[in-house]
């Protein structure tokens, strides 16, 4: 439906265009319930009047930042807004209580930077420029002072930047709520080490963005009733389960993949490991490094990142054996065996990865052959085993490496939320009426995000901020 504004010969409007979503323009001719409009590239169009807004010919030079102050407040209106702010190189605007940002595609250290915090903290919300640390501070200081918990949504296509804004989030949080080292290592490091920790094994390369996060999470922050932080967790849910064995050229599969495959020499040793292009679970796309990033140091960097959050050289190990395993069940590959719809390891290449897998699995490469080649249906009176053809061996290998990732990933998660809830329990004992909480959910599907949170959180106990985020 377009505006009920009156509209006459010499209105300024807008009017939708295909190849540049609207153009703005001015009335020159109304014809019954259509009208002809001189575009400002000298074209004229034709529209329906039903689907014209008005054109705020008064609006700021600069936009404004908060949209709520628009003469109109239409999709045009603040597509023009947020166009107009952005090449101004501001990135953020409000419409009310919520948060939009439009991702630069850029780093932006000055935005983020302790001076920038130290200037959001305790400022009223729209005293200062629109930032995500404003929404933060609102959930921060309402938790103090009202006694509740609070949640921040935050949403966006995939590309936007829900991720990186998640981090900022709990960056500042952390600044707020910052409390003395326990064990070497303070709880709002745990906290923030916990992110490049679940990013490895959660987020990938897309067509439209580098480190694309393919689960969606709920991360909770816990606070005392002195407002500093005492733990955390993390709910993750929907992981895209399908991109361990089929991803399209120019994406690539998970990170962990690539940064094990760049990891040291003894390393690569110890899991019989070579270059990504040898696997056929990497090398279905052409694309194997992302363009400023080493993996040898991400992995190092991952691994330090796992030391902060407390989980144990035994547990990494075991873990990154689980990694290098499904490589190498990835390149299994299965023949026709002797009887009818059986088969067979196709080759010597074959037996090696299946020896090398169960090694790493610590099962037995007979078991681990059958578990592939065979399907068991248990009934009351027996056990059957039936063979399979080459090509259903290939899928029940593919749906074994997607079910052990996806297990691992929830363990993984497991692990990482135990190491930080340990830290919130042995460092401070909280009575539970004293207990608070900030929880985001991150999601592309707004709605449904705001359903889990629904779910999640008991209703009425929290205030919910939105923070909408935009790839431009």
């Amino acid at each position: 439906m377009g505006t009920k504004v009156n509209i006459i010969v010499g209105s300024h409007v807008w009017a939708e265009e295909p190849d540049v979503a609207w153009v703005d323009g001015e009335v020159v001719k109304i014809n019954g319930e259509e009208a002809e409009i001189q575009v400002a590239n000298g074209k004229k169009i034709v529209q329906k009047l039903s689907k014209l807004y008005p054109k705020d010919m008064e609006a700021a030079a600069g936009g404004v930042d908060d949209m709520t102050k628009l003469s109109y407040l239409h999709e045009p209106g603040v597509l023009q807004n947020l166009a107009t702010r952005y090449e101004l190189n501001e990135i953020y605007t409000y419409t009310g209580n919520i948060l939009i940002a439009v991702n630069p595609f850029q780093r932006l250290q000055h935005l983020y930077d302790s001076h920038m915090m130290q200037q959001y903290k305790g400022a009223p919300f729209g005293e200062l420029s629109p930032h995500v640390f404003a929404v933060a501070d609102v959930a921060y200081r309402a938790m103090i002072h009202e006694g509740r918990s609070n949640s921040i949504l935050v949403s966006g296509e995939s590309g936007a930047g829900k991720t990186e804004t998640t981090k900022m989030l709990m960056q500042y949080l952390a600044y707020l709520g910052g409390r003395a080292a326990t064990e070497g290592r303070t709880v709002e490091q745990q906290v923030l080490e916990s992110n490049p920790v679940l990013e490895a094994f959660g987020n990938a390369k897309t067509v439209r963005n580098n480190n694309s996060s393919r689960f969606g999470k709920f991360v909770e922050i816990q606070f005392d009733k002195h407002g500093r932080i005492s733990g955390a967790a993390v709910r993750t849910y929907l992981l895209e389960r399908s991109r361990v064995c089929q991803i399209s050229d120019p994406e690539r599969n998970y990170h962990c993949f690539y940064l094990l495959c760049a990891a040291p020499q003894e390393e690569l040793d110890k899991y019989k490991l070579e270059h990504p292009r040898t696997y056929h679970y990497l090398n279905k796309s052409n694309c194997y490094d992302l363009v400023g990033v080493s993996d040898a140091r991400e992995y190092l960097a991952t691994r330090r990142a796992m030391d902060i959050v407390g989980i144990s050289t035994q547990e990494q190990d075991a873990i990154f054996r689980v990694v290098a395993a499904i490589l190498h069940i990835g390149n299994i590959e299965f023949a026709k065996g002797k009887e009818a719809d059986s088969s067979v390891l196709k080759d010597d290449k074959s037996k090696f990865h299946l020896e090398t897998a169960a090694e790493l699995l610590m099962c037995d490469p007979g078991a681990l052959t059958d578990a592939l080649c065979k399907r068991v249906m248990v009934t009351p009176e027996e056990v059957i085993k039936r063979s399979l053809d080459p090509y259903s061996a290939t899928i029940s290998r593919d749906g074994f490496a997607k079910t052990i990732y996806s297990r691992l990933f929830d363990w993984y998660r497991i692990v990482s939320f135990c190491s930080l809830l340990h830290i919130y329990v042995t460092s401070v004992q909280i009575p539970l009426q004293h207990r608070r909480k900030i929880a985001f959910i991150v999601s592309t599907h707004h709605y449904i995000a705001g359903l889990l949170i629904k779910l999640i959180v008991p209703s009425g106990k929290m205030l919910t901020l939105n923070v909408l985020l935009v790839s431009w």
